[in-house]
């Protein structure tokens, strides 16, 4: 038995802002990890020391196996960025989306985002990434709401090489939301939250509408167990609505 389209699920909901609707960045709006155009740039520029390079890889490796919180891989990457301009960045930050990333955006939860926003729903990605790859894409797709991760600044805008706290992710990520919708009257048990990661269960487990998206191991056992609808998106430019296929199940 096909599984129904989840843009004409979204059509046929209540309308209003009350409702959110939640977006993880990478992996569930964009294909693979925003944060690697910034670091193949800075190595294509020559603006990557060889400690930089091999220190990213070890970390990413780490934090992949579980072997390193991720609040220290994040600072790690900061901590090589010590002294930049945030403004500086920022325009970096623009230009490698479009240069990379805008062709990774999923065309498949571009139209699920748009289909929110038809319905009035209160659009919000809610990532554990930072400003510089976060804020490119919610323009783009015209979410006006993120929650995210800052790089910290001193009085001068220039990087500290940390981390703003609390960091959003797992069950930071979960009350950073909850708070978000107790500040602007909305519902959890009304809302979707579309995420593909492991540490999304804490949030996945709040909302009316849980949605994992291409979900990871641990997440994927959690919607087989609990009956979430999983939406299965294929590379951008393949398959049904650019890469929606066949979705929830």
């Amino acid at each position: 038995m096909s599984a129904p389209d989840p843009v004409a699920e979204i059509d046929a909901a209540p309308a209003g802002p009350a409702i959110g609707a939640f977006f993880d960045l990478d992996g569930t709006l964009v294909d693979g990890f925003t944060a690697t155009a910034h670091a193949g740039d800075r190595i294509r520029r020559r603006q990557a020391r060889i400690g930089e390079v091999t220190g990213v890889i070890e970390a990413a490796m780490r934090y992949r196996f579980g072997r390193v919180h991720f609040a220290r891989l994040l600072e790690r990457a900061a901590g090589y960025l010590r002294g930049e301009l945030l403004t500086d960045l920022d325009v970096v930050g623009e230009r490698l989306f479009g240069e990379r990333v805008r062709s990774r955006v999923f065309p498949a939860m571009h139209e699920v985002v748009l289909a929110h926003q038809r319905r009035g729903h209160t659009v919000v990605m809610s990532s554990s990434a930072l400003t510089i790859h976060a804020e490119p894409v919610a323009r783009y797709l015209e979410i006006d709401h993120v929650l995210c991760n800052h790089f910290e600044v001193d009085d001068d805008g220039r990087l500290t090489g940390r981390i703003a706290r609390p960091v959003i992710w797992g069950a930071r990520k979960a009350d950073a939301v909850q708070d978000f919708c107790a500040a602007r009257g909305i519902d959890l048990q009304e809302s979707y939250f579309y995420a593909d990661g492991n540490e999304d269960i804490a949030l996945m487990s709040l909302v009316g509408y849980p949605r994992p998206v291409n979900p990871r191991q641990k997440l994927a056992a959690m919607a087989a167990a609990q009956g979430w609808p999983v939406l299965t998106v294929v590379n951008p430019g393949k398959g049904k609505y650019g890469g929606l296929r066949g979705v929830l199940k």
